[in-house]
């Protein structure tokens, strides 16, 4: 009997129903929850497939999962791939795929660790936020480079905004972006790079947004356009799993915030509407993923498809 492996962090509905999805079809395959004490050098690994939930907040299952693909699991996202994209490769990349991205603009950090010196440095100009913000225009956006849910973002409507953000962000690498005055947002859920769902949504930037029941309510051709980019960006970044956001200002969607490599599925979230197809399009996945025999990338393919 092939076995899925789930793991799981805080969230319940999302890894439970994909569980009980998966062994309540009888095809061969069963799932259950990893559990994990510490691992071999080498040490097989028992998943055929493992769908991972949390080790962008813990560094040892980052270690396990590498292990884990090396000895053959597939891992649904991909681990090597984890550690090494960002939101501003993923902006570079959707433009070389002909996706619409706002003018950005990565900056250098504003404080590094003490080990890090003057001599480190040295290959470093100071920012000419004349320049960067005439280039995107304002207002922008300020956020990081690396992360998600809206922590640590600004809405910059002046110089003297953007220097006070910037010396606010730490040890943070921050970007500065074309603000987009959207008529309409979409939020697309992607699975396998070949099932996408587009879905209007209500951002709020002080916590969690809300994902609109009715997918009626979306301009058919917005619809379609923002499952097609949606594809075509997570074929040529290799993920498996992903939500990407869209803002629409006259039926061009730019893309927004499109690297989320643990997105949010919860049934809270997702609700009535969208929840079901989430937990079956990933039981497919998985099971399509075990039976298969299939192995992890160890890097993206993106130049095959620009």
């Amino acid at each position: 009997m092939l076995k899925v492996g789930i793991l799981r962090g805080r969230e319940d509905s999302f890894p439970e129903g994909v569980l009980q999805e998966i062994n309540k079809r009888n095809c061969g395959v069963v799932a259950e929850y990893i559990h994990v004490g510490g691992t071999s050098c080498g040490e097989p690994c028992p998943y055929s497939a493992i769908l991972d939930r949390i080790s962008h907040e813990v560094p040892y299952y980052q270690v396990y999962l590498k292990q884990a693909s090396l000895q053959g699991t597939y891992v649904v996202n991909n681990p090597f791939w984890m550690n090494v994209d960002d939101k501003f490769f993923g902006y570079s990349l959707a433009q070389k795929l002909g996706i619409p991205v706002p003018k950005t603009v990565v900056l250098p950090n504003r404080a590094y660790m003490a080990d890090i010196t003057e001599g480190s440095l040295r290959n470093m100009w100071p920012i000419d936020w004349d320049a960067r913000l005439a280039e995107v225009g304002l207002p922008c956006i300020m956020k990081p480079a690396f992360g998600g849910g809206w922590k640590n973002v600004y809405k910059i409507f002046t110089k003297e905004d953007a220097i006070r953000a910037y010396e606010e962000s730490g040890y943070l690498t921050m970007t500065l972006q074309e603000f987009i005055s959207w008529d309409d947002y979409i939020r697309c859920l992607c699975i396998g790079r070949n099932q996408a769902r587009a879905i209007r949504y209500i951002p709020r930037p002080m916590g969690q947004g809300e994902y609109v029941q009715d997918q009626g309510v979306l301009d058919p051709q917005d619809l379609a356009k923002a499952e097609e980019y949606s594809i075509r960006f997570n074929t040529a970044i290799g993920y498996d799993m992903n939500a990407l956001e869209f803002a629409v200002k006259d039926h061009t969607l730019y893309a927004i915030d499109i690297t989320n490599y643990v997105c949010d599925f919860d049934q809270k979230s997702l609700k009535e509407a969208h929840f079901p197809w989430a937990v079956s399009k990933m039981a497919d996945l998985l099971i399509e993923k075990a039976k298969g025999g299939v192995r992890n990338d160890v890097t993206a393919n993106w130049a095959a498809y620009i």
